[in-house]
């Protein structure tokens, strides 16, 4: 087929680690690198949620809810909780009256930079090529 890369070993490169056993249904813990990434960036919103993380380092739910304003309160929530839950974000709540709490992105989070980064890039040629 022309425009598609040659057909490979399926035993060949940094892919082949993830054999279908390794594959589980929804709703337990992935084993496949490929998996675990798509569990931890998964939901419509995540990605972005996460780039805004990726620009600033750190965010309140106010500064997450002005640059993302086509996004539901309840979903952001979520994606916080998510991303939390995985590690890619920490909650840091500031004593005193009103409580402020704030979000920072942890080594993890930031070793997600050349993923969205590549969405990115992806996604640039794509709309480029739609066009």
């Amino acid at each position: 087929m022309v425009g598609h890369a040659p057909a490979r070993d399926q035993d060949d490169g940094p892919l082949a680690d993830c054999p279908d056993s390794a594959l589980v249904p929804p709703g337990h813990e992935p084993h496949c690198p490929v998996d675990i990434t798509i569990a931890t960036l998964g939901g419509r919103w995540t990605p972005l949620v996460l780039r805004e993380f990726l620009r600033r380092g750190q965010a309140t739910y106010s500064e997450l809810s002005a640059a993302l304003p086509a996004l539901s309160d309840k979903v952001l929530s979520d994606r916080l909780a998510q991303l939390t839950s995985a590690g890619v974000i920490e909650r840091h709540r500031t004593p005193g009256w009103p409580p402020r709490v704030r979000y920072l992105l942890t080594s993890q989070g930031r070793a997600l930079e050349p993923v969205v980064r590549s969405m990115w890039e992806w996604g640039t040629a794509r709309r480029d090529a739609l066009s």
